[in-house]
């Protein structure tokens, strides 16, 4: 099947499921994990489609005789907490050579935070992002989000979760190129189950918020780089997320472009979305409340400006 021809497949997949009051299939997560296969292929960052995670030989997790309710008791993660890494660690294979891309991370995201992880590329900090979102999954550790352990979910559970609770924003937009922009945003409510006329007016409606108002009928092609990234933080933004996790968002911009990207971000933070940000970008590090640097595999600084200390 050729590009064009899975494209328009997933249109009129997309077109049928705008009578339909039930979730169409997972178009959108699927579109969340080819970014983060692809984009770590590209920087050799976490494992690709040829690489074989080997948990069974890798773990360092110690094994559990607690009770369930115990268990339970452990889960619960402190009302600031909105995210936690647990001394986690990522290895995997690339043919015999093993890789260990996270080593020993503990992290608390609080609700309402803007961070920053910035660090030299291969120095895991995509590799961590993947992990928040429960695209890939440690081989030692765990990764709380909302009081609920996400390090070993199941493929179905780790979508929902995906769908319902995170935004996703990449470093080259991954907008379906047959889908207008109002459609983009549409499509994860489409799976969510979201009515139509809900999710057309709320696409509408976050396409105005990004100041795309006018431009809800132009495919990809016919935007801007600036407008397509605009059009994925909209689509990011469908189902209401807690949580917007971004790898290198303003990677594709000019200086400009990249600059109003970063006043949209933090004025979705200010409207109370927490927000975690992989980036190479000095200028929108800078801006964040919170700069954790990665080196190796492990957190080397963690330093929360004095602004927002105030």
């Amino acid at each position: 099947m050729t590009e064009e021809s899975r494209n328009l497949k997933h249109t009129k997949a997309y077109r049928m499921s705008l009578e339909l009051p039930a979730p169409v299939s997972g178009a959108s997560d699927t579109l969340i994990r080819n970014a983060t296969s692809s984009e770590a292929a590209a920087s050799g960052a976490s494992p690709t489609s040829d690489t074989v995670p080997d948990k069974a030989v890798v773990s360092d997790a110690e094994p559990s005789d607690t009770m369930l309710g115990d268990a339970e008791q452990s889960n619960v993660v402190p009302s600031d907490a909105m995210l936690r890494a647990e001394d986690v660690h990522r290895r995997y294979r690339t043919g015999t050579e093993e890789v260990h891309a996270v080593r020993g991370v503990s992290l608390d995201i609080a609700a309402g935070d803007f961070v920053a992880i910035v660090g030299a590329s291969g120095s895991g900090k995509s590799t961590l992002l993947h992990l928040f979102g429960a695209v890939d999954a440690p081989s030692a550790g765990r990764i709380m989000f909302e009081g609920r352990d996400i390090s070993q979910l199941s493929d179905a559970d780790a979508t929902r979760l995906r769908l319902t609770r995170m935004g996703f924003v990449f470093q080259r937009f991954y907008l379906m190129p047959t889908l207008s922009a109002l459609e983009n945003v549409a499509l994860p409510m489409a799976e969510a189950g979201v009515g139509k006329a809900e999710r057309l007016a709320r696409a509408q409606e976050l396409l105005t918020y990004v100041g795309l108002g006018a431009r809800g009928a132009h495919r990809p092609s016919q935007l801007s780089g600036g407008e397509q990234q605009r059009v994925a933080v909209a689509r990011a933004l469908a189902n209401r997320p807690a949580l917007l996790l971004a790898d290198e968002p303003t990677g594709e911009l000019d200086a400009a472009t990249g600059t109003a990207l970063i006043d949209l971000l933090h004025q979705l933070n200010r409207d109370g979305l927490t927000c975690v940000l992989v980036t190479h970008d000095e200028a929108l590090a800078k801006t964040a409340h919170r700069v954790v640097t990665m080196r190796d595999g492990q957190v080397v600084s963690d330093v929360r400006s004095q602004e927002s200390r105030s």
